[in-house]
């Protein structure tokens, strides 16, 4: 029965490694098309449509993107500078307020919990919203319009962190740190924080996805060219594009407008935003599985 049992194990654990390797090749096959569609000529493209193996090939949507590599790189600066030190304030916040909201002894868990779900169903709207950020905080035009508003807590991570302390670090751990003389904070720092590495790599690969791909915080409060990021410059390059091939452009340009590879930009505009988040994902992605499911299984 037991060579019968492992044998019938082995042949699942087999069917499974093959079902999941197919799974992540067609998971693949849109990201390899719209890398291959980046390197495709306009024309080309235009013609006969996307294909894996295109009649011509051509970097024209990459020199054409690439043609001003100053503004790239601090696009590229602004993006990574506002990603790393958002993530970091967010991570900060959302440990530090689910802490006293995991604690049963602490008087008013109850309270916060309820504040912060209150911010999950409502918010004041993108008006209010914008006359306080710019009448009242005065961050228009800053770096601090690319983090602070919108995204700097999340309530879902909130009660994400809250419930993995809640459900997974024993109590008797902060029990005996009390019985030593350990205050909060020390008790924080030095139990909650180590055990909780994977919900906070997860909570943190979630934070970091919306601070990479945000635009709209930019388009509501940036007008100088300077504070934008990677994604805001490339929406800016394609909506360039489109003008210049505007029949009312054209006329004035020529022929020359028409052959911008706006089709080809798109995809490689793609490529240039995803890049950056596939070399961090893989150091991150043995957390993230274990941190969502042990934070979200229980209420």
């Amino acid at each position: 029965m037991t060579s019968l049992q492992s044998r019938g194990e082995r042949a699942f654990t087999m069917f499974s490694a093959a079902a999941m390797t197919l799974i992540t090749a067609f998971a693949f096959l849109p990201f390899i098309l719209m890398l291959m569609a980046s390197f495709t000529d306009e024309k080309t493209l235009i013609r006969d449509g996307y294909s894996y193996f295109p009649n011509k090939m051509s970097i024209e949507a990459y020199v054409f993107l690439f043609s001003n590599a100053s503004t790239f790189v601090r696009a590229y600066g602004v993006s990574i500078l506002v990603t790393v030190v958002g993530t970091g304030i967010s991570l900060a916040i959302t440990t530090m307020l689910a802490y006293p909201m995991s604690r049963k002894d602490f008087k008013y868990h109850n309270v916060l919990a309820f504040i912060v779900f209150f911010t999950m169903l409502f918010n004041g709207g993108i008006v209010s919203s914008y006359m306080m950020w710019t009448k009242v905080f005065s961050i228009k035009d800053s770096l601090a319009a690319l983090i602070v508003p919108n995204m700097l807590m999340n309530g879902f991570n909130v009660l994400l962190v809250r419930n993995f302390y809640k459900h997974n670090v024993p109590a008797a751990l902060i029990e005996s740190a009390q019985i030593d003389g350990a205050s909060e904070i020390r008790t924080f720092y030095s139990i909650m924080l180590p055990l909780s590495v994977p919900v906070m790599a997860t909570i943190g690969l979630f934070t970091g996805l919306a601070y990479w791909n945000d635009w709209i915080n930019a388009l509501y409060f940036i007008t100088k060219p300077q504070y934008y990021g990677i994604q805001n410059l490339l929406i800016r390059l394609m909506n360039n594009i489109q003008f210049l091939k505007s029949s009312q452009a054209s006329s004035l340009l020529g022929a020359g407008a028409a052959d911008l590879p706006s089709t080809a930009v798109r995809m490689a505009m793609g490529i240039i935003a995803i890049v950056p988040i596939l070399f961090v994902l893989p150091f991150l992605q043995k957390y993230l599985t274990k941190g969502v499911v042990v934070g979200a299984v229980k209420g």
